[in-house]
């Protein structure tokens, strides 16, 4: 697993404003657009082990 260091800043940016300042509302639609994200990234990269 890679340390939280080597991630890219806009990461490290977007978890901490989630662990300190994002209410409710809005981290229920910042979860189903990562989750929709992930998804579309995890397919992506099975389609091209694939070919």
């Amino acid at each position: 697993m890679t340390k939280f260091d080597d991630y890219p800043k806009s990461i490290k940016k977007a978890i901490r404003y989630i662990n300190q300042d994002a209410p409710l509302a809005q981290l229920r639609h910042l979860e189903s657009m990562l989750m929709k994200s992930i998804k579309y990234r995890k397919e992506a990269l099975k389609k091209g082990k694939r070919a």
